[in-house]
């Protein structure tokens, strides 16, 4: 080969050409990191699959229930009219039969699946049941004297609610817990109240008034207000059912919510809006 700066010869023979082939693999190759994700989820995969197995194969028909029913919780439609809307003594329970559909056509209940080691749920909603029975019927027996207090029964709704039994003493166009804007007791009101504190007594729990009233605004730009008159009602109330015998340790708190949670929604200035609510808690 002719070195640099010098010309070839004619006969001498022409440097050979070297070619390198490179060959690029996407992902490296079987070096690449690509399969090992793939393999990672099909792995996840089988053990979740055979997890399922097992637990099939080593629970009962309850047990399964149970896990079915935790991946698939039961749905409960509060109810906000549940506050005696359908009549004398009405009201309605979470633990009521509902309508709503159910996995091979059995029928249910508006409760919760909850864990074994909590209380609560239809047992103690049914027991609570049997007491606003035993309730509504010493009501009934106190307020049978006359026919005009057998006519204040149409106040009183008592309701079961996740909190405790709750009665409501609601107004309406021909009674009224109060004298107008004040927080003085009416005599049928006072009437009523002793059938109450006779019905509440024998009932362990503690207790929660609560005073509403409707929307109506205060006449003549008067000082007062709505939130003051709810409170000073529900005050009332308690010093009412203490002279019928409850015991002063039972009450719990007193409210005035004023006209924040109405019951007739569509009228503010409905008069069933006034009312009196006694929770007794669980």
């Amino acid at each position: 080969m002719a070195g640099p700066g010098k010309k070839r010869g004619r006969n001498e023979p022409l440097p050979p050409v070297i070619v390198k082939k490179v060959v690029l693999a996407e992902g490296g190759g079987h070096h690449g990191g690509a399969w090992k994700v793939a393999y990672a989820d099909f792995v996840t995969a089988m053990m979740a699959f055979f997890l399922l197995l097992w637990l099939l194969g080593a629970t009962e028909e309850n047990q399964r229930k149970g896990l079915a029913d935790y991946f698939t919780p039961t749905l409960v439609k509060l109810r906000e009219q549940s506050a005696g809307s359908d009549g004398m003594l009405g009201g309605d329970s979470i633990v009521s039969a509902d309508n709503y559909p159910h996995r091979m056509g059995q029928t249910g209940t508006q409760s919760l699946t909850i864990p074994r080691d909590t209380s609560g749920g239809q047992k103690e909603g049914a027991t609570r049941e049997k007491t606003i029975e035993a309730m509504r019927k010493r009501l009934e027996e106190k307020l049978a004297a006359s026919e005009k207090m057998r006519r204040l029964l149409r106040q009183v709704r008592l309701v079961n609610t996740t909190e405790g039994i709750r009665i409501d003493l609601v107004d309406d166009a021909d009674f009224s817990m109060f004298q107008l804007g004040t927080t003085v007791l009416t005599a049928e009101a006072t009437q009523l109240l002793d059938a109450i504190g006779h019905t509440v007594a024998p009932v362990n729990g503690g207790l929660t008034i609560r005073g509403h009233t409707d929307a109506v605004p205060w006449k003549n730009g008067g000082t007062g207000n709505n939130w003051a008159l709810s409170a000073g009602r529900a005050e009332a109330t308690r010093q009412a059912l203490m002279r019928e015998g409850v015991a002063q340790a039972r009450f719990r708190r007193i409210e005035g919510v004023a006209d924040r949670e109405l019951l007739v929604k569509d009228d503010p200035s409905d008069p069933r809006n006034r009312r009196i609510s006694i929770l007794m808690s669980n």
